[in-house]
């Protein structure tokens, strides 16, 4: 079983894994139907197979259509997605298709308006792993589909070296060189400061990458030029709309923005059944 499989499994039973009292009252016996799912906004969407695999595992039978494609943009009024078969398991699936889809499109979305508002082709817009629990691959899936970038997925996969991590270590030098002793050649090391002097030691050690948390334009600035090109430079923290640009004015490579996932609102999608 995959990841996405365990997750939809843990959300159909969460909804209806005892039962589902009204619908086994109304459907004593099988009959087929056809939802459609309708989109109440403009969107870009993201969840198509998530969907897709909820009726799927209700109910192999179960047709599921549409004419999108994780990442295109969907008219308020268009028909998204359509499932054709028991009735029982339709309305079983509702709520929880639903929800895949109307959360991980409400990211794709957002996502897609920052970097259709970032104005430098050069800079790359990336996640963060503020994620909503259990749903890290779906949203960070959602994150490409709106057209970001991801950052690592988890701590196994990238290497960071965060403010609590430099504390624990007693410094920036020894924090490096500590990780760099038992790790790949192959992974970069990248560590995260917040003000001029930090900058300094992170080059000192040979830093691959450099996060330039919380800083002001004007002291990325010049974190960005002192650093010349020897290291990524890569800001995060308070990234907003208003802020994306003046951020990539200062000349870093890469954007992280958690806002893309934990401040994502669901869009608007309603599902209509009926008897076929």
């Amino acid at each position: 079983m995959d990841m996405t499989e365990q997750i939809i499994q843990l959300a159909l039973f969460e909804d209806s894994g005892l039962g589902d009292i009204t619908t086994e009252s109304i459907l004593p016996v099988p009959r087929s139907g056809k939802g459609i799912i309708l989109a109440k906004e403009s969107l870009i969407v993201a969840g198509i197979n998530v969907a897709k695999k909820v009726f799927h595992l209700l109910d192999p039978a179960i047709v599921c259509t549409s004419d999108f494609s994780d990442g295109q943009k969907v008219q308020k009024g268009e028909i998204l997605f359509e499932a054709e078969g028991d009735l029982l398991c339709l309305l079983k699936g509702e709520r929880v298709a639903l929800n895949f889809l109307q959360r991980l499109s409400g990211i794709a979305t957002l996502t897609r308006t920052f970097v259709e508002t970032l104005d430098n082709p050069k800079v790359r817009l990336v996640d963060t792993r503020k994620t909503t629990p259990g749903f890290r691959s779906l949203e960070k899936d959602a994150v490409r589909a709106g057209g970001g970038y991801n950052h690592r997925y988890s701590l196994y996969d990238g290497i960071l070296i965060k403010d609590n991590h430099i504390a624990v270590a007693g410094g920036i030098e020894r924090a490096v060189a500590l990780v760099r002793a038992r790790t790949s050649h192959l992974m970069k090391i990248e560590v995260e400061v917040s003000n001029m002097d930090e900058v300094k030691q992170a080059i000192e050690a040979k830093a691959e990458v450099i996060m330039l948390d919380n800083m002001d334009t004007a002291a990325m600035a010049g974190a960005v030029a002192y650093i010349n090109g020897r290291a990524i430079v890569e800001a995060s923290g308070n990234v907003s709309l208003s802020s994306l640009n003046p951020i990539a004015a200062t000349g870093v490579d890469v954007i992280s923005c958690g806002a893309l996932t934990h401040q994502a609102r669901s869009v608007d999608l309603s599902m209509r059944i009926n008897p076929v």
